[in-house]
This record gives structure tokens, sequence and C-alpha cells, in this order.
């Protein structure tokens, strides 16, 4: 049986940019939360029905109405991602948007977490010196890292940024390849370059390169330095070997943060090589300072058939 209607107050701009193409951000909550949203009228009528959820969607509409208030727009896919399990609590619910983005791009739109692996990366970054975050191809763990570097950066807190890869691929020396030193690793690094753009306008970020505040390079170049007030980024850390791997954890001096990336299901190293990744992982567990984040294939980002695919090929690799 329908219970009393309840009225949301909600203004007709907000109502239109939080309730999605076709309105499929209300079509989902209402399949969620077992609640009819009416939507012809100001505000929004809430009519609950059998198994209702009311307090939690009341928890999520305030939740949208400060991301679109922070020009966070956020689709149904991104949305359901976000919510979880539907055994997830009410409290879960309070923190599901970040109160303020962490960054906002060259164009002025907000970057923030979109699932709860990256949360709690962010989350990670605020108490913890060094950082883990182990997962799938497309979860958004790279990026996100990126632009936690770009924001320290802006604010005044890291004074460089140090964006370093393995060139496994070629062996580290490179030497085969055409072109000079630059030309040789550019297509390794181009990755973390397209993050950067993204994020900064193209004149700010050429002076932060000529400047040596923002700093891309292999991580052969880390050898022999010592990082203060700087946020370095690890990326493809499953391509380091052990040693690799330790020299550029100790390259970490006083005030720094270090955020190291990798995918484990993506090793390309030698065969009998062990993955630096792995063994940090194992051995560094529980030490006071560094932190692990896990991203899974529900974390995945990309098309909507990108996680279906890892999830796949998981449940293979689980036959074996």
């Amino acid at each position: 049986m329908k219970s009393s209607i309840r009225h949301y107050s909600l203004s007709d701009n907000l109502k239109r940019v939080i309730s999605g193409e076709r309105e499929t951000v209300f079509r989902l909550l209402e399949s969620r939360f077992c609640v009819e949203i009416r939507t012809r009228l100001p505000g929004l009528d809430l009519i609950p029905q059998e198994g209702a959820d009311l307090s939690g969607l009341l928890a999520v509409l305030d939740q949208l109405k400060i991301a679109a208030r922070n020009g966070e727009i956020l689709d149904a896919t991104q949305l359901e991602r976000m919510l979880g399990p539907k055994e997830a609590s009410e409290a879960s619910y309070t923190e599901l948007i970040p109160d303020s983005p962490v960054f906002r791009n060259r164009f002025g739109i907000s970057v923030s977490a979109k699932t709860p692996a990256q949360a709690e990366l962010v989350k990670a970054v605020e108490k913890n010196d060094i950082i883990f975050a182990k997962g799938p191809a497309g979860t958004g763990k790279t990026f996100l890292a990126v632009t936690l570097a770009v924001a320290s950066l802006e604010r005044g807190e890291a004074e460089r940024i140090c964006l370093v890869r393995p060139a496994v691929e070629a062996g580290e020396s490179l030497g085969y390849l055409p072109g000079d030193l630059k030309e040789k690793i550019a297509p390794y690094l181009r990755p973390i370059h397209d993050s950067l753009s993204e994020l900064l306008p193209a004149e700010k970020l050429k002076r932060y390169e000529e400047t040596g505040a923002i700093e891309v390079a292999p991580l052969a170049y880390m050898r022999g330095r010592t990082l203060k007030r700087a946020f370095i980024i690890l990326d493809e850390a499953q391509n380091t070997t052990i040693a690799q791997m330790k020299m550029f954890l100790t390259r970490l001096g006083p005030h720094s943060k270090a955020i190291i990336t990798g995918d484990t299901s993506q090793i390309d190293l030698a065969k009998g090589q062990t993955s630096g990744l792995e063994h940090a992982m194992k051995i560094l567990q529980g030490i006071r300072g560094i932190a692990e984040v896990e991203f899974s294939a529900t974390d995945v980002l990309r098309h909507h058939l990108v996680k279906d695919i890892l999830l796949a090929y998981e449940q293979n690799e689980q036959k074996k």
C-alpha cells in the first residue's frame, strides 16, 4: 500500500541537471529505493511503494544536490556504480559524493572520485605518504593520482610533481629505437602527458615543465636522487623489478608523497622475474604511513563492456 506523499524541495534548474537524460537518474532511484518520483510540479513528489527506503533516497538526493552545485553531473551509470550493492547502509549514502571536488580541470569542470575505490584513494592520500593503488585498466586510478598531484602543486603543498614509468618493453636501455632520448621514451610517457593536458591549460603546463615543477620521465632517471617536497607517481609499477621498486621507494625525501599504480594481471617482465609491485605490497604491509587501495572490475569507468570483459577474464583465470 502506498504511503503519504513526501515533497522534496528542488529548483527547476537543479532538477534538470540531476534528472539525467530522459530522467534516467530518477528512474534508477525509483528502482533502487522503491519510491515513485513525480517531477511535473515544482520540486519532487516522492511516493513510497512496498519496501521503500525513503531515508536512503533523501540522503542520495541531498548528495546529488551538492554535486550539482559543485558542477558535478552524474549520469545513471556513474550513480549506479557509486551506490554500490543494494545492501549499502544509509550512512554510506551520506558520504556518496565529496563535499568539494579534488580539482577543477582546464575547462572548469570538477574532477572528483567516481567510485568507492577512488574515494578510498583520495582519503588514503590525505592520511599516508606512500599509497599503492592496484587494479585493472580503465578504473581511473592513474588519472586520479595525477589529479591529486596537480591539486597538491596548485595549492602549494608540493613544489614539484614527478611522474615516472618503467619503459619495460624497451628494456630500459631504449638504444635500438630511432631518434634522440626524448623521442625514444615519448611513447611510454604519452598516457601521463594526456592526463596532464586534460587537467591544465597548455601554457601553464608548458611553464611547469620548463621550470621543472612538473617532470615526466622514465623510472631509470630516478636513480641517485632524493625528492623533497615532491608528489611522485610511479605508473605501470607491475613492470618494475624488485630492485627498481626498492630504488624508487627510497627516493622519497622529507614532505613528499608517492602513489604507486599498477595492474598485476598485466606484467610484461621477462619470464622468471618477480614484479616489484607484488613484492613491495607483500613485505610493506602494516607499516604506518603506507596504504593500499585495491580497484576491481566494478570500478571500470570505460565502455560498459570493458567491465564485463575483465570479469570474464578473471573467471577464466580462476578455473585454471
